[in-house]
């Protein structure tokens, strides 16, 4: 069986230069895009983005060595902008932080820790280690708060 002979686009036909020459310059800018990506070390989750999470809450979490964060469902962990009780709020609410910034330093009791905890995903999901033996408790060493 003898393979098909194709022959440059040099002499391809004016209408399948007018296709291929978008075709062709869509690829190479997909192309440097990602490159671009790669170089800067950024990825953003496509599928949450087309499901309308805005970009800033859909980039996709690195270790230090540059490697994806996944959570202990090992699903791709992307930074969210949260309140201090665990609601995701827009990028720049006052006071807010990216999930991953808080740790228990950030909280007064015990209890409040945990709501925070619980709405930003609970153990599979504590990408701040708020829960550091996974006992689904969170920053057990803050007071209770509870009132005398």
């Amino acid at each position: 069986m003898a393979l098909p002979k194709f022959k440059p686009v040099a002499n391809a036909s004016p209408g399948t230069k007018r296709i291929l020459k978008p075709l062709l310059g869509g690829l190479l800018a997909l192309l440097a895009a990602a490159f671009g990506l790669e170089l800067s070390n950024n990825d953003w989750d496509a599928g949450k983005i087309l499901k309308g999470t805005p970009p800033s809450e859909a980039k996709i979490l690195r270790d230090k060595n540059g490697n994806i964060r996944r959570d202990s469902l090992g699903q791709i962990l992307t930074r969210v902008m949260r309140d201090k009780n665990g609601n995701v709020v827009p990028e720049g609410t006052a006071g807010a932080k990216h999930t991953d910034e808080y740790n228990c330093a950030d909280f007064t009791t015990q209890p409040e820790a945990q709501r925070f905890f619980d709405k930003a995903g609970g153990v599979g999901h504590d990408t701040n280690v708020l829960d550091g033996d996974k006992d689904g408790i969170a920053c057990e060493s803050l007071p209770n708060g509870a009132k005398k």
